[in-house]
């Protein structure tokens, strides 16, 4: 296996209009290249994975070993290139390349790609196009016959050794690395693509059908000799939340806002707590198993609103903490986590210090 894949994430996103550039725009809970440095991680099929960034400071979260940073050109033809001249020192037998404002692709096609090419010097996927196709020479209209007409995609996959000469010889601007064996007089060998592998180009293309929203609540009684634990995360505190699992109220509501959201009932139809086998389980184990229907049923999470009420522990010490743990548990951008504060004002039982609540609105799309 000596495969390598590039993903081209430094483009100037003129069309987005947005002054974040749109590769690090979230779409379906995570940064827009996320989505494809995951699934090409994932697939287990490339011994290296070259993301090709304008500003490396932009990453700020540490990546797979396998891994690879760099810094991109002015247009994106001078970005592949760059890529291409970075790997040969690899000896690479094949590359694949891949924009990364295409994050709906499958490891399905990923496999389908490179086992296509060993027969092949490139393979690219292509759809055929459901409109009408029209272009103009010099104000003259003329149709497009659609059956014979592709819609081109990536990741486009090659030869390494082909792809390099032809790169290093092209002085005009490409806006894939299939125009190259085009403009050659080389062949092509066109598989089936995928009709959700949509390109991101405008801000409207990140935009959503539909949204549900789910509302949790908890709370549990302190007490002494019990460890406290909120958002899957160890509090230093002279007591702990009373409770069948460790009484982690943040994940707790958390599930319940999740459950809501996709109309699943509640977190005790999951977690009986008349069963000896949760007994004192800790709460990320709970929300793993919510997660992953959440997952399966291709939802994901728009943002989290999360009220702690207590008198003490003051949140704002162990915000970023909490907020980094839920991030992880659930493999969503901390910036679609919100997590605030309350007190009641030395009002009964939590103003007394000995109970914690929590609240939380949850927002999912499909």
């Amino acid at each position: 296996m000596n495969n390598y894949f590039i993903i081209l994430a430094s483009g100037q996103s003129k069309r987005f209009n947005s002054n974040n550039p749109k590769q690090f725009n979230i779409y379906k809970n995570k940064a827009l290249f996320k989505h494809s440095l995951e699934k090409a991680i994932k697939s287990k099929l490339f011994k290296k994975i070259i993301l090709v960034v304008n500003n490396k400071k932009n990453i700020k979260e540490k990546l797979a070993k396998n891994v690879l940073i760099i810094k991109g050109g002015k247009e994106r033809s001078d970005s592949s290139l760059i890529a291409l001249k970075y790997i040969k020192k690899f000896k690479p037998n094949n590359v694949l390349i891949h924009d990364a404002a295409r994050p709906n692709f499958t490891i399905k096609l990923l496999n389908n790609l490179i086992k296509t090419l060993k027969n092949y010097r490139a393979v690219i996927p292509a759809i055929n196009s459901k409109d009408s196709i029209k272009y103009m020479i010099k104000n003259q209209l003329f149709n497009l016959n659609r059956n014979n007409s592709y819609l081109t995609q990536t990741p486009q996959a090659f030869k390494f050794k082909d792809l390099y000469s032809l790169s290093v010889k092209q002085k005009n601007k490409v806006t894939d690395e299939a125009t190259l064996f085009i403009e050659n007089n080389l062949k092509i060998k066109i598989i089936k693509g995928e009709n959700l592998n949509n390109k991101i180009t405008y801000k409207e293309d990140l935009e959503n059908n539909k949204t549900y929203f789910g509302i949790g609540f908890d709370i549990h009684r302190l007490i002494k000799g019990k460890k406290l634990f909120l958002g899957g995360i160890k509090i230093p505190f002279h007591s702990g939340l009373k409770g069948h699992s460790d009484g982690d109220v943040i994940i707790h509501s958390v599930i319940d806002s999740i459950l809501g959201a996709m109309k699943k009932k509640d977190i005790g139809t999951f977690f009986p707590d008349n069963q000896k086998k949760f007994k004192n389980i800790r709460s990320p184990k709970m929300l793993k198993p919510i997660n992953e229907i959440l997952n399966k049923k291709n939802y994901f999470i728009n943002n989290l609103d999360i009220n702690l009420i207590c008198e003490k522990p003051k949140v704002s010490k162990y915000r970023d903490k909490i907020i980094k743990s839920l991030s992880k548990l659930l493999g969503i951008d901390k910036e679609l986590i919100n997590l605030k504060g309350k007190t009641v004002e030395k009002l009964g039982l939590i103003g007394k210090e000995k109970a914690i609540a929590c609240e939380v609105i949850c927002s999912i799309s499909e």
